[in-house]
């Protein structure tokens, strides 16, 4: 892993940084994050929230360990935004069918419709976007973002936002 770095690095370094796509990446982050954020703020809540609301919306039953495995943050850190999640009635926790020492989580209702509400606004930023570009513009937004994961991380990726199996490639 470390030479597969140091390449990384000594090839970044014989190019010139690609300052407009980094710096539009940024803004565009910046703006798709805000709307949400506005309304994470007025409950007092921050993007790990919203982080873990989103996925726990997208695969009910999901586990810590699954959770801390997308979210790649420490057990301590989710500890603190499940417990708030937890205590205002927005998540629940049950124990595994399988392993009951094991939590799943499921957003309650309130959880569901705040989820959905933040979805939608982060969907009307990308149908705003969409509506200027081409007709192919989304496939291609689909390939792109799949490729800048890491390539061995691509395949789990895959499988969580397209647990049908069909590939970013085939969406339209």
């Amino acid at each position: 892993m470390g030479r597969q770095t140091d390449k990384h690095l000594a090839e970044a370094a014989d190019h010139e940084p690609d300052y407009e796509l980094i710096e539009l990446f940024f803004f565009a982050y910046r703006d798709f994050v805000g709307d949400a954020d506005r309304l994470l703020e007025s409950l007092r809540f921050g993007r790990a929230h919203h982080r873990v609301l989103h996925f726990v919306q997208r695969h009910p039953g999901l586990s810590i360990a699954e959770l801390l495995e997308i979210l790649r943050i420490t057990k301590q850190s989710l500890n603190r935004v499940l417990k708030e999640l937890l205590d205002k009635g927005y998540v629940e926790a049950h124990p595994g069918e399988q392993d009951r020492r094991q939590r799943q989580l499921k957003l309650t209702a309130l959880g569901q419709n705040l989820a959905l509400e933040l979805s939608r606004l982060q969907s009307r930023r990308f149908a705003r976007a969409l509506q200027e570009l081409p007709d192919l513009a989304r496939a291609d937004s689909l390939r792109f973002l799949l490729a800048m994961i890491d390539p061995q991380e691509r395949a789990g990726v895959e499988a969580l936002v397209w647990p049908d199996g069909r590939a970013a490639q085939e969406r339209t």
